[in-house]
């Protein structure tokens, strides 16, 4: 039986027209890995920008609180810096702000590194689950390349207990499902059932119901917490490298709850409302297995890319995540660039032609 990927989300779909060269770029947003993920899946390249780089539109003024950013996919890495240069913007109404880059990334990507660079990395899941060979395998190429290239690679632990990290995020997203479908009954006149909304959707919505303003504000003193452990560790180094996802593509519908599934989660959910943690942390865990690595970088703030280094034995793209400080978009584009033309870079140019 011929294999189904998915290519992953929730920017699958853009990551699809890219990588069968439909389109050259397509619009795309990431509030936990949704720009990287499908990156890694179909083989092209996905950088999420700093939080308060990239415009976010009249009236919307914090998505996700900060997590939610907007940009592209692309097949190369010039048409990300061009369209980077292009859209970058201080927005007076916007809840966040950075500086514009005052060079001109799609320029400065092709210039050599300025001194070697000091690369931390991890190739540990920051929630305990496995991580592929493959995935190994890929950041490893790249570690490779970068020693031989002069740089100083460093196996580093950042200090953040990713599990803890996880509630807080799966928190805010109750919360925001929760506003967003109060909003929807608002415009419909009536109130949604779990028939209307995917289960995922009403799961969250409905532990958002219970979540106090004061344990939400908690919430969002975890991701501060989680920024200053990372703003010490690019005082030290200059990237932080991981796979971008654990494994490669899943099957499509692998990851669908079946109807009895369904069923069990709108039970489990009304029972569990004062303490619904446990439970999102448990329905998203098959999901999260694939993709463990990407949604520091929303808490934090911080750029960061997946780039498609590595075709795995299943013959399926897996990309390499490079992270780096607030406002330093410039570097990891460089690194790309020079991976893009070491010929170690498996792009969906060659993947689907």
């Amino acid at each position: 039986m011929e294999r189904k990927p998915f290519p992953g989300g929730s920017s699958g779909g853009s990551a699809a027209a890219v990588a069968s060269g439909i389109v050259p770029v397509a619009g795309a947003s990431d509030g936990g890995g949704s720009i990287r993920i499908p990156a890694s899946f179909t083989g092209v390249f996905g950088l999420k920008p700093t939080r308060g780089r990239m415009p976010v539109g009249p009236g919307t003024g914090r998505q996700w609180q900060g997590a939610a950013i907007d940009f592209v996919l692309s097949r190369t890495v010039r048409d990300s810096a061009a369209l980077l240069d292009s859209l970058q913007v201080l927005q007076p109404e916007a809840a966040f702000h950075w500086p514009r880059y005052e060079g001109v990334y799609a320029e400065d990507m092709y210039k050599p590194f300025a001194k070697p660079l000091r690369i931390a990395f991890s190739n540990k899941s920051p929630v305990g689950t496995e991580v592929a060979k493959d995935a190994n395998g890929a950041l490893q190429k790249v570690l490779m390349f970068m020693e031989a290239e002069g740089h100083e690679v460093e196996e580093v632990d950042n200090g953040i207990d990713g599990a803890a990290l996880m509630e807080q995020y799966y928190l805010m997203n109750s919360g925001e499902m929760s506003a967003l479908r109060m909003s929807i009954e608002e415009s419909l006149g009536r109130s949604l059932t779990p028939d209307d909304i995917e289960i995922e959707t009403w799961v969250l919505s409905e532990a958002g119901r219970s979540v106090s303003a004061a344990t939400f504000t908690r919430s969002l003193a975890a991701w501060d917490a989680a920024a200053v452990k990372m703003a010490e560790l690019h005082e030290a180094y200059d990237l932080y490298l991981t796979p971008a996802t654990a494994y490669t593509a899943p099957e499509v519908g692998e990851l669908t709850h079946s109807e009895s599934e369904r069923q069990q989660l709108i039970r489990a959910i009304e029972r569990k409302k004062r303490d619904p943690l446990p439970l999102l942390y448990e329905m998203f865990l098959p999901s999260l297995m694939y993709s463990p690595f990407s949604q520091l970088a929303n808490l934090t703030g911080q750029p960061a890319a997946s780039m498609p280094v590595h075709i795995a034995q299943n013959g399926m793209p897996i990309g390499v995540q490079a992270m780096a400080a607030k406002g330093n978009e410039n570097l990891i584009l460089q690194l790309a660039h020079q991976l893009e033309e070491a010929g170690i870079w498996e792009s969906s140019v060659r993947f689907g032609e």
